[in-house]
């Protein structure tokens, strides 16, 4: 529950960030004429929510010091956030620059970022096709794709596409799908590169069918590797 969805623990945080000093439960719930328990409960909140902290009282005689909560002194971290926004923003950036010189970027960025994301495999275990393509799957699963993979060979072997049944991305590789869709490329390569794999991403399939993409993978890696191609239908999407 934030301080929006709480009335009464709106109050208690601005009746802190009013007073000059910090105040204990009982001058709290005195200032808003309430149960110093009520009081109490809604400090814990703000206390865990980074929005108020508690200290102790220097000692002004005998006995335990007194507990005292003061407002955090910071921008109210309950608001909300417009991170797809900034995003569209930067990227609405990115993509007024040269379209080619655009999307190589877009995959160096994600290459670099799939090499920092990817869980590395320990020194002693060897970077087997198959080891590497259940690592890049891991990787795409924590980062909400929803990967399946595909084409595996009964006898062993990794797979030799991804299917991704879901986009983190959606909204973003729907109106810019040129830079989204080779920055998703990108971190798939630079995973696998990481990993020291013997395959790589050799392609990606933007909404390949209605309800997925396709990630295909081959090795050993080529020297030269097509970039994904934009969704289809969305070059000239605006919203």
């Amino acid at each position: 529950m934030t301080t929006r969805e709480s009335p009464r623990r709106q109050e208690v945080l601005e009746v802190l960030r009013a007073a000059p000093e910090p105040l204990g439960v009982a001058e709290t719930a005195e200032r808003l004429g309430v149960h110093p328990n009520t009081v109490r409960f809604h400090l814990d909140a703000l206390v865990a929510d980074g929005l108020v902290e508690r200290s102790l009282a220097a000692p002004s005689g005998p006995g335990r010091p007194r507990t005292v909560y003061a407002a955090h002194r910071g921008m109210d971290r309950g608001g909300v956030r417009g991170y797809q926004l900034l995003a569209r923003m930067l990227l609405s950036r990115w993509a007024s620059a040269d379209p080619a010189e655009a999307r190589a970027e877009a995959e160096q960025a994600g290459r670099a970022w799939g090499r920092y994301l990817v869980d590395p495999l320990p020194p002693s275990v060897p970077p087997t096709a198959e080891r590497s393509a259940d690592r890049l799957v891991a990787l795409l699963d924590d980062l909400g794709f929803a990967p399946a993979p595909e084409g595996a060979d009964p006898a062993g072997g990794p797979p030799s596409r991804i299917r991704l049944r879901h986009c983190p991305f959606l909204e973003l590789a729907e109106e810019h799908g040129a830079l989204v869709c080779p920055l998703h490329l990108g971190l798939m390569r630079g995973a696998l590169d990481g990993l020291g794999a013997p395959l790589t991403a050799t392609g990606l399939e933007p909404f390949a069918e209605p309800d997925s993409c396709l990630a295909h993978l081959a090795g050993p890696p080529a020297d030269r590797l097509p970039t994904a191609a934009p969704p289809r239908g969305t070059e000239r999407r605006t919203r």
